[in-house]
């Protein structure tokens, strides 16, 4: 059965009805919405804020590894490090979750367990999407079933693009039941959405679908998670909180590797959803290298001395 969290009854969820509600949200101001995320990324932080801001991004970290030459030993690797980010200081927080493909799940699950981080693993035929729903339902049941307590899958964007908004939901619904009792992060490739107003009709497709989070992006299509977009996605959140009690998250994944860029999301999510979203619970950095420049930042505001690079392991 479709999971409840959805704004229409099982009757009225039809591409006629989803069309409806969709195209009858507001549209988005772009020009608004880019002046205002340039606004908030101009905010100067101080310097004790900046500390706690750097340790609450790296707790929002999936520290991650998509490749098609990943392997077993890589991904222990990665899981060491996100349990422990600097062997030499243990104040420094675990990060949020390891996100591998699906077949590596087991060997995180493993390297993992009793740290309190995270598995999160992609899903559905990531990130094209392209294949047959059966195929993508299996490959979510052989990630939870292997303890991934998070999958990251993809929309059809093809199907969204062209108006088959029941397509997308019912995909949705039918993986958040095949998740069990994971959570759902919906994907929505933002670079290929065009534009704002397609961001945000997919956010609330995707939250009324069951997704537990809206993700912006697969991190191999460019443009990958802009601060316009991520706000579009924040907004759509923060609407539906207001009109129903529900959280949902936001993960915004690709482009993200400087701690001033990480500063800069956590700067718009307080602004725009409110302090109940800066948690890990609520947000999410999908990122390979950023764990590394928010270590540095860290070391140089605890010693005054800013570390080389070669200090850290490459991810």
């Amino acid at each position: 059965m479709p999971v409840p969290h959805t704004a229409f009854a099982p009757e009225a969820t039809t591409n006629r009805a989803l069309r409806a509600f969709l195209h009858g949200l507001p549209g988005v101001d772009e020009v608004g919405a880019r002046a205002r995320a340039q606004d908030l990324s101009t905010r100067s932080v101080k310097t004790t804020a900046k500390a706690q801001a750097i340790d609450l991004a790296i707790s929002m970290v999936d520290l991650t590894t998509l490749e098609g030459a990943d392997t077993p030993g890589k991904v222990r690797a990665l899981c060491a490090k996100a349990a422990h980010p600097d062997p030499t200081d243990r104040t420094v927080p675990r990060v949020g979750a390891v996100c591998v493909y699906s077949d590596m799940v087991a060997t995180a699950v493993d390297a993992l367990r009793g740290t309190g981080v995270g598995v999160a693993s992609v899903a559905t035929a990531f990130p094209s999407g392209r294949a047959p729903m059966e195929a993508k339902l299996a490959d979510t049941r052989r990630a939870v079933a292997d303890g991934a307590g998070e999958i990251d899958m993809v929309i059809d964007r093809g199907a969204f693009l062209s108006g088959d908004y029941l397509k997308v939901f019912e995909e949705i619904t039918a993986v958040k039941e095949a998740c069990g009792t994971a959570h759902l992060k919906v994907i929505l490739e933002t670079g290929e959405l065009v534009t704002y107003d397609n961001v945000r009709r997919a956010s609330h497709l995707a939250i009324r679908a069951g997704g537990d989070f809206v993700k912006t992006s697969t991190g191999k299509v460019s443009p990958a998670a802009t601060l316009p977009v991520t706000l579009v996605m924040l907004e759509a959140v923060r609407d539906h909180h207001a009109a129903t009690g529900r959280h949902v998250g936001v993960k915004p994944a690709g482009g993200i590797r400087t701690t001033k860029d990480a500063i800069r999301n956590l700067v718009l999510v307080n602004e725009v959803a409110g302090p109940d979203w800066l948690t890990p619970d609520l947000f999410r950095i999908g990122a390979s290298s950023l764990l590394n420049d928010l270590l540095m930042q860290r070391t140089r505001l605890s010693t005054g001395t800013y570390p080389s690079p070669d200090y850290y392991t490459l991810d």
